[in-house]
């Protein structure tokens, strides 16, 4: 695998949930902590970014955020790739999340990833896409196993996003927001002026036919945010 892009590419994972949905089980561990087959559930994206070459790490931590910072901060300690934390000291919303991180992104371009939700997904594919469009921001996109009320994303003939739809039945739009992002470093002088802010429902509908693209993916998708997804998650791991 051809990882050469990556090693200089940062990766933001937003990691600050309450997890209120999944517990007991985050009762004392941040929702991304919570075990997949004897390890935490972040191993696997880290796992998973890592065998594109990406070494560096921002953590975005907020609810529970010492059990995140004290398990990578001694598992990386002696390792090529760097780890940092942003955390937050109160609930900023996962834009205020990724602007709360800007001191501690290097790169040019860098990516944001959900920490309670994996997909399989081609990042070489994702990156050359983003790269092509020239874009502020690429969405991954997929189309869901079935219809049910999340957010609907519509595009238009060259791959702009033209339409959010949060939480609607299906309709005219096709594809669900998979929480796999590139952004380029100009994003943060669009960001709002206040601490506090969705990138869902207060900066990516400001984006439409701005330089906002969604790649269209297919895979393996799991969210972690309810016990019957943590349960799905288990199983897929275990084969």
């Amino acid at each position: 695998m051809n990882s050469a892009p990556f090693k200089n590419i940062d990766a933001a994972i937003l990691c600050g949930g309450l997890g209120k949905r999944l517990a007991p089980i985050t009762r004392n561990i941040p929702k991304p902590m919570a075990r997949i087959n004897n390890k935490p559930f972040l191993d696997i994206i880290i796992n998973q970014l890592s065998s594109y070459g990406c070494k560096r790490f921002v953590l975005c931590t907020g609810y529970k955020s010492e059990v995140i910072e004290d398990y990578y901060r001694n598992k990386y300690k002696s390792s090529r790739s760097e780890v940092s934390f942003s955390r937050e000291e109160e609930a900023l919303g996962t834009g205020g999340a990724v602007k709360n991180s800007q001191a501690l992104i290097k790169s040019n371009i860098f990516l944001v990833m959900n920490g309670d939700c994996f997909c399989r997904i081609d990042l070489r594919n994702f990156l050359n896409f983003h790269l092509k469009k020239k874009a502020v921001v690429s969405i991954a996109l997929m189309k869901p196993d079935k219809a049910t009320a999340v957010g609907w994303v519509t595009l238009n003939d060259k791959q702009e996003i033209a339409k959010f739809s949060e939480k609607t039945r299906r309709g005219e739009s096709n594809y669900i927001n998979t929480g796999i992002y590139i952004f380029d470093k100009r994003i943060f002088s669009i960001m709002p002026d206040k601490k506090r802010f969705s990138l869902e429902y207060d900066l990516f509908p400001k984006l439409v036919n701005k330089g906002l693209y969604g790649h269209i993916i297919e895979g393996d998708f799991v969210d972690i945010g309810t016990y019957e997804n943590y349960k799905k998650a288990r199983r897929l791991f275990k084969s």
